[in-house]
Order: structure tokens, then sequence, then C-alpha cells
């Protein structure tokens, strides 16, 4: 059994990761902890060490312990074979990290990276708060649940895969920067006329080859009334902008910006500038477009482990807050359709927007920052 430190401090491990919707609200929830607790707070982050997390801990001054991660998926692919023990091996390492390190809590975000993590503290007897930020829960989530000493759930429908009694509905952490976007900032950073309306799309933070081909298509029927900032990922970055000079569109002229990447301040500008978005419906990016209050369209990703971005995206939908659009449906007459319908009806556009906002709660990282610190106490 773990012994609790007798620091005057509180020591919160960090542990989630991959892509930015298990990472930013890492963050959020971090800068709460240290901003609330009476004492000093000490963080470490346990996980996989990709661009995003490396870029946001180091960012907040957040050590980080690398541990071997793994996952079972549900396509054939030789990496089932090893992936046992590669989660056999970062369990090792989550203990000996843990061990060392004594934490009062650990502080989840569910996902593959978590499950070594949070399997030590529980053999380490040190209480677990587990986040889940989508509709429907994962299914790492779901083994992890077990564990958990509170659970923090970001919708409502959620509340059917965890124990009620220690299940909260807090919605999801979002970062304050999100919220202090400048329009006329954007405008002078990426080249766009002000009078002009802006199309921003998100393929999410590891971007979205079928999207960003979609958007490629629809270019040439959009531009000449409209301006594009389009975020593809960096591994899609070169293809996107490829294939936008092939339907004649060449990027940074003719009001298309393509870019790899937007971070923090980046994305919060443009989001203060668009008028309307088109984006995956991850739990992050969908926490994003509500608290800045966007009127969007939304293409679920159809890989998404257990069909969860179709979830949310269906959720926020039923409210009036977004249109949808499969995948499969991302014909070029449809997608230029609608967008189209939007950018001439400014009322739809800021019926959704006010929508949409209800799935944004601003104490989202204070209420699970306070579960934190009174569950260590």
């Amino acid at each position: 059994m773990a012994q609790k430190s007798t620091a005057p401090e509180l020591r919160i491990v960090l542990t989630g990761g991959v892509s930015g919707g298990h990472t930013y609200p890492l963050i959020a929830v971090a800068r709460s902890l240290r901003s609330r607790s009476r004492i000093p707070v000490s963080l470490l982050y346990i996980g996989s060490r990709g661009r995003i997390e490396r870029d946001a801990m180091d960012g907040e001054k957040i050590p980080s312990k690398l541990i071997l991660t793994g996952k079972m998926r549900r396509y054939f692919s030789v990496k089932n074979f090893s992936d046992p023990f590669r989660v056999a091996i970062g369990l090792v390492q989550s203990l000996w990290h843990l061990f060392v390190f004594m934490p009062d809590a650990v502080f989840a975000k569910g996902g593959s990276v978590s499950v070594p993590v949070c399997v030590a503290a529980h053999l380490l007897r040190i209480p677990i708060v587990l986040h889940d930020s989508d509709a429907v829960a994962g299914k790492a989530n779901l083994f992890l649940a077990r564990y958990a000493a509170r659970i923090a759930i970001a919708y409502p429908s959620a509340i059917a895969f965890f124990p009620e009694e220690k299940t909260a509905v807090t919605g999801n952490p979002v970062r304050a920067e999100l919220l202090e976007g400048d329009a006329s900032r954007a405008n002078a950073y990426f080249g766009f006329a002000p009078e002009r309306p802006l199309v921003l799309v998100l393929g999410g933070s590891l971007g979205a080859q079928a999207l960003n081909r979609a958007v490629a298509r629809v270019l040439p029927d959009i531009i000449r009334e409209t301006q594009v900032l389009h975020q593809t990922g960096e591994k899609n970055y070169a293809e996107s902008v490829a294939l936008a000079g092939e339907y004649g569109i060449k990027a940074g002229r003719d009001g298309y910006v393509a870019v790899p990447f937007l971070n923090a301040t980046e994305l919060a500008d443009a989001l203060a500038r668009a008028d309307l978005v088109i984006s995956r419906a991850g739990a992050a990016a969908v926490s994003d477009l509500a608290a800045c209050g966007k009127a969007s369209i939304l293409v679920p990703l159809p890989s998404a482990a257990n069909d969860e971005q179709r979830m949310n995206a269906y959720e926020v939908a039923q409210f009036g807050g977004a249109i949808v659009l499969e995948e499969a449906n991302l014909g070029e007459h449809i997608l230029s359709s609608k967008i189209d319908t939007l950018l001439r009806d400014p009322m739809l556009r800021s019926g959704m927007a006010e929508k949409i906002r209800a799935f944004y709660n601003p104490a989202a990282a204070d209420m699970i920052a306070d579960g934190i610190i009174s569950l260590a106490s």
C-alpha cells in the first residue's frame, strides 16, 4: 500500500492523452487545481508522449513520465498480439512512477493510456477520479469505472453506463484561452477580409482525411462568397493543399488558408472570427463549439470507438445545436448546399449557436478539481 506524502503539498497524477480530446481537459483541470487548492499542488503526467501531450504538459511545466501503452482494436492488426505485453510493461512502469511520486489522487481522462496507470493506482490504493467526455462511455472507462472513487461525465445520457452513486454530470472542461479569442486578430494573422464570412474547418487535432477531401471538392463553389480556414492535420496537410490546387484553389490566396495545426490562441481567434464551423464530433471539438457558441456542421468519424462521435453529434443535433452530415453523405452538392443555407440565414446560425451553448458548463474544470481535492485531502 502506498503511503501518502507528508509534504505540505497536494500531489496529483494526471493520465490520458493521444488526442486533444483527452489531453486538453487535463490541462484545464490542472490549472483549476493549482488555483483552488489552499496548499501547493505538485502535478505529474503519466502516459504516452505524442506531440499533443508533450506540448501541453511542457507549456504548463508539468513533468511527465512515459509508459508503454496498448489497446485492443475492433479490427485485425498484428499489434493486437503485442499490445497486451506493452500494457503489462506499462503497468509495471506505472507502479514504479506512482510509488516514487506518492500521489494523493489520480485524475484519469480515460482511454487506453489511462488503463495501466489506473490499475496500478488501484493496487496501491490511491483514489481515482475518472472523467468520460462522450455521450456513450468508452470501453476503457467502462473497465476503469470499477476502480474509480468518483466519476465525472459530460453528457447526462452517459449516466446509464456508470454506478449512479459515484457519478456526477460536470460537462467537459474547456481551456480558458478559447474564450478569449479576437476576431480582428484572426483577420490580421490569417489575412482575411473582415467583410466576408469565414468557414472554419476542423478535422480534430489529428486531422481527418475524408473531411479534408470533401472540403476540397466544394471549395470552387463556396470560395466565391466566403473565406475558408482549414485545419488539415499535419499528416494530411500536403495532400489537402495539393488537392485544393487540383480544383483551382491555391492555399494562401483566393480566400483559402490551410494550416496543419492551430494552437490554443490561433484556435480561439479562429472560432471568434468564424461564421460557421465544419468539424468532427469528438468530445473536445463539441465542447469548444459549445463554449464559443458556434453554428456548426458536425461530421462524425465513423470509425470512432463505440460510435461515440455519432452519439455526440446527434445528441447536440436533437436540441437544434448543429446539423449532422454522415461521412458517407459528404457529397459535393449536399455539403455545399448546407454551407450555403447556413451562411445565408443569420437567424438560423444564431439559434444554433444559442442551443449548442447548453452543452457547455463553465464550472466543469472547477467541479472536477474540487472533487479531486476533497478526495485527496
